[in-house]
């Protein structure tokens, strides 16, 4: 039988990669992106109950009413924009779906598509299943900030879309007001679709505000955003999201869902539609994290990592240039297999695999696992 690859040259998925290795040398895992802790257990009751009341049947095929509702709230309480919940919100498996399907339902042959490296490691493979090139565009270490002219530069006849990601993954970087105010020039200049990956919405820090792409009515009219409530609500597992955007585009992307997974987990639906009706269960959650993120940073005060504190998200990156000259990913290898701490290196989502010395750490864990990691990384 002979079997031609779609994705020749796609390799196994370092997140895999390192969480195997983290098992085979009983590592502690700081690599892949999810909490070590449980999720609510007022959540877990409500999914119990609406299984228990009989939704255990399909959901509809955008998603649950009352939860497309309550999202819509949401960014209108947020962001000042207003989706309809019955036209342009759709809940997802997980916003890796909502990403694929985006690009399923918009890119063709040739179209190109502009991404920030380092970059997620979905968006490429995606692109290219769907007869698309990707054009990476490099943030550079260390403020990871956007260079609004090398964009421009990398636009062309071709270019279809531009997928962002803020709050980012690795950096923990946000986009500013003045950033998504060029992105959106861009976009209507040259007529371009945004996919906005904005699955750490919620955990922000310092002060700062989240630069949603619904804060920006223009941009708003030609942008997919993907949101993730396994990131938000502490169960990943459970891989479930949502994607919002203008009818036109809503449209096209459910034309695609419906066929790909058609609906989600009913049950889940129905208990985050009333979960999420306090707001504090997702307006709490920067609060939350900053507490884990100053309490680990200062586990590493003396440690010999250089170390800007991470603006969003639950990681850190943590650059170790003044303790080894190796490559991230010969020096997270090691650090795995000799001292039992697993890491993701940066440069395997980089353009070029530039390698600028730093690995991230998912800080998203108890006080007692960030001890035992931050006591071998002081070590080093």
């Amino acid at each position: 039988m002979k079997i031609s690859s779609k994705l020749p040259n796609v390799p196994t998925s370092i997140f895999t990669v390192m969480s195997k290795m983290a098992a085979e040398y009983n590592a502690i895992n700081l690599s892949q992106g999810f909490p070590n802790f449980e999720s609510d257990p007022k959540l877990i009751s409500l999914v119990s109950e609406a299984m228990q009341e009989g939704h255990n049947q399909y959901a509809p095929m955008p998603g649950d009413l009352r939860l497309r509702e309550v999202i819509s709230n949401k960014i209108r309480e947020l962001h000042h924009h207003a989706y309809d919940p019955n036209t342009e919100i759709t809940i997802t498996a997980g916003a890796t779906q909502a990403i694929f399907t985006a690009i399923a339902a918009t890119i063709s042959r040739g179209d190109e598509v502009i991404v920030f490296t380092p970059a997620y490691d979905c968006y490429e493979p995606t692109v290219q299943l769907f007869g698309g090139k990707t054009i990476a565009v490099q943030l550079e270490a260390p403020s990871y900030s956007p260079d609004w002219k090398k964009v421009k530069a990398a636009v062309s006849n071709r270019t279809k879309m531009i997928i962002i990601n803020s709050p980012h993954n690795p950096s923990g970087m946000l986009f500013s007001e003045s950033d998504m105010l060029e992105l959106e020039k861009i976009a209507l200049e040259n007529d371009i679709l945004v996919i906005s990956d904005e699955v750490y919405e919620h955990i922000i820090f310092d002060g700062q505000v989240h630069q949603s792409a619904a804060r920006f009515e223009k941009l708003a009219k030609r942008t997919f955003i993907t949101a993730s409530f396994g990131k938000t609500f502490h169960n990943t597992g459970w891989k479930i999201g949502y994607c919002v955007a203008p009818e036109a585009l809503m449209k096209e992307f459910q034309k695609v869902h419906q066929f790909n997974v058609f609906c989600v987990n009913h049950p889940i639906q129905k208990a985050l539609a009333i979960y999420m009706e306090n707001s504090e269960t997702y307006l709490g959650l920067s609060a939350f994290y900053q507490k884990k993120r100053d309490y680990f940073l200062s586990l590493l005060k003396d440690s010999r990592f250089k170390i800007i504190p991470s603006k969003s998200t639950y990681f850190q990156l943590l650059d170790f240039s003044e303790i080894s000259n190796e490559t991230d990913i010969t020096f997270t290898e090691r650090i795995t297999k000799e001292e039992g701490l697993a890491m993701i290196p940066t440069s395997v989502f980089n353009k070029n695999k530039e390698d600028f010395k730093q690995i991230r750490v998912c800080f998203a864990k108890t006080d007692k696992t960030l001890e035992a990691a931050a006591k071998v990384l002081s070590a080093l």
